[in-house]
């Protein structure tokens, strides 16, 4: 290997070990963290709602409510939410980062994880595209929605399920996601 590639190497190590310093600091905070009661229950909530239930009652709601487009919406999004599974369930098995609560114990919150490994974060991945796909085909609910996918992701930070950039991959993950499937869904004339 050439000295090129050392250095290289030698970034990589460095920025990842920045951000694995960052990313223990504040699951420490948040591990130490006696929250409020109404912000434990908002993070409890919104993580139980990140687990599939709301995105499916959305669906419900759009194929009886949603107007010509509803095929195409809930298609889009469903394609983007699926493949992401796909996606978020390879990367955790490359990465085999552990979670935070498996690191440090959790001062109050007793969340259970629903799988081994941290990155990157499904919930957060699922919550930003089907927010991203759902606000183009409904503009209107684009603020609801986005504020839901943030409170997901927070939520899992919170909660020690997740560090920070976990999140944040999962973030950028989702809304490439929902890219692409709007993109796919537009160049085939659905939406």
């Amino acid at each position: 290997m050439g000295e090129m590639g050392l250095n290289a190497m030698a970034v990589t190590r460095n920025l990842w070990g920045f951000i694995e310093r960052r990313d223990h600091r504040v699951m420490r905070r948040m591990n130490r963290w006696r929250a409020p009661r109404w912000v434990r229950l908002w993070m409890i909530l919104a993580t139980r709602m990140g687990d599939g239930w709301l995105w499916y009652g959305l669906g419900i709601m759009l194929l009886v409510a949603g107007g010509p487009q509803r095929f195409a919406a809930i298609g889009a999004a469903g394609s983007a939410a699926v493949l992401g599974i796909f996606v978020f369930k390879a990367l955790k098995k490359l990465s085999a980062r552990p979670r935070p609560c498996a690191i440090e114990p959790h001062c109050w919150s007793k969340v259970l994880p629903p799988d081994r490994f941290s990155f990157p974060s499904g919930h957060t991945m699922t919550a930003f595209s089907i927010a991203l796909v759902i606000s183009y085909f409904y503009p209107g609910l684009e603020g609801p929605l986005f504020f839901l996918a943030l409170s997901i992701a927070l939520s899992r930070v919170v909660l020690g399920m997740h560090f920070v950039s976990d999140v944040l991959a999962g973030m950028i993950l989702g809304v490439a996601l929902g890219c692409g499937s709007i993109t796919v869904f537009a160049s085939l004339g659905w939406a």
